[in-house]
């Protein structure tokens, strides 16, 4: 359960910095890969937000911040 939680967070910061880039230079990571319709940018637009969906559904019990009893302060 941990490889798949490092994954998606690693794929959700992915998207996350993306989505920065664009609002910022009107540049994204997809036309690295042929642009947005090429079929390695839509699988890596559908594994981000496949990861985003996994993360919504397991963000509960893997997040210690959201234990009961769990700190909002940086340990």
């Amino acid at each position: 359960m941990k490889g798949l939680h490092m994954v998606t967070f690693i794929l959700l910061v992915v998207g996350g910095l993306n989505w920065l880039l664009l609002a910022l230079f009107g540049w994204e990571v997809g036309q690295l890969f042929g642009g947005m319709d090429a079929a390695v940018s839509k699988l890596i637009y559908v594994l981000v937000g496949l990861s985003a969906v996994v993360e919504l559904a397991t963000h509960k019990k893997t997040c210690k911040m959201c234990e009961p009893g769990g700190s909002m302060m940086m340990k």
